[in-house]
């Protein structure tokens, strides 16, 4: 097997909330150690990072996720809770809204969706405006043939079910605090055929889907907050497609009084915890 051939594995992160208490931030820690004892390829962070949006959390998460940083094994993008507090978008994301992340056997596509809106606790909504959609559009060019194509962001695309009573009345209003991005669906009629996973967060329970019925299978993924469920969602994936997974990684014992697993989730005979997609 040569190195352009063999497996590799992409672990995907969300919602880690550095900063929320004592028990949370160990959990962070426990996560990228179970993350290096599996000796996975690559890691992403789909946003929320920190809880405030302050320094000293982001400082937490880089002493935390040291050796994955120093070994450039390490992709993140902002989410709506980094904008508040110290403001560390730029910190994040600071040289454009859509950037592009080359490593073997992948190519990721990274999106800045939070906005200056985000500064605010009741403004939780993501922005997408047109000219980031042909930004993302214009980095596909660039896509090797050979490398999984990633699009990594943090606000959710399609609709997803509120998950406790704020968001439910949110909806109910019609406040744009629930709502998915504005331009989502354009984003993924534009990217079909052309990217494997869009991965995000934003939304604490983990789901997936299939997006189109197509050759090149479009999925999308929320992995939910990292912490709460103390495991991390791995992807394999051997010259540019996808080989098994989504599986999942458990890091830390599950809260005995949270459901992690909502209807999409389904047990695999072989053991780990499969997402139906």
């Amino acid at each position: 097997m040569t190195e352009r051939t063999r497996a590799r594995t992409l672990a995907h992160l969300s919602d880690l909330h550095i900063g929320r208490n004592p028990e949370n931030d160990a959990r962070a820690e426990q996560l990228c150690c179970s993350l290096l004892e599996a000796r996975i390829d690559h890691v992403v962070v789909s946003g929320d990072i920190t809880h405030r949006g302050r320094a000293r959390e982001l400082e937490q998460f880089h002493e935390a996720f040291a050796p994955l940083m120093a070994q450039g094994r390490l992709s993140v993008v902002p989410g709506n809770h980094d904008r508040l507090g110290d403001d560390l978008g730029d910190v994040l994301m600071g040289n454009g809204r859509v950037q592009i992340e080359s490593r073997p056997g992948l190519f990721i596509v990274r999106v800045n969706t939070t906005g200056e809106h985000n500064r605010s606790w009741i403004n939780g909504h993501g922005l997408l405006e047109s000219e980031d959609v042909d930004a993302i559009d214009a980095a596909l060019e660039h896509a090797p043939r050979k490398a999984l194509v990633v699009l990594l962001l943090h606000h959710h695309i399609l609709p997803l079910p509120e998950e406790h009573i704020a968001e439910r009345l949110s909806s109910w209003i019609g406040l744009r605090f629930t709502a998915e991005l504005e331009r989502g669906r354009d984003l993924l009629e534009r990217i079909r055929g052309r990217c494997d996973l869009v991965l995000h967060g934003h939304r604490h329970v983990p789901r997936g889907l299939r997006a189109f019925d197509d050759r090149r299978p479009l999925r999308v993924f929320n992995a939910g907050s990292s912490t709460e469920l103390g495991r991390v969602c791995i992807f394999t994936h051997t010259a540019g497609a996808l080989a098994t997974g989504p599986w999942w990684l458990d890091a830390v014992a599950a809260p005995p009084d949270r459901d992690l697993w909502p209807a999409e989730m389904t047990a695999s005979a072989a053991g780990p915890r499969a997402l139906a997609l």
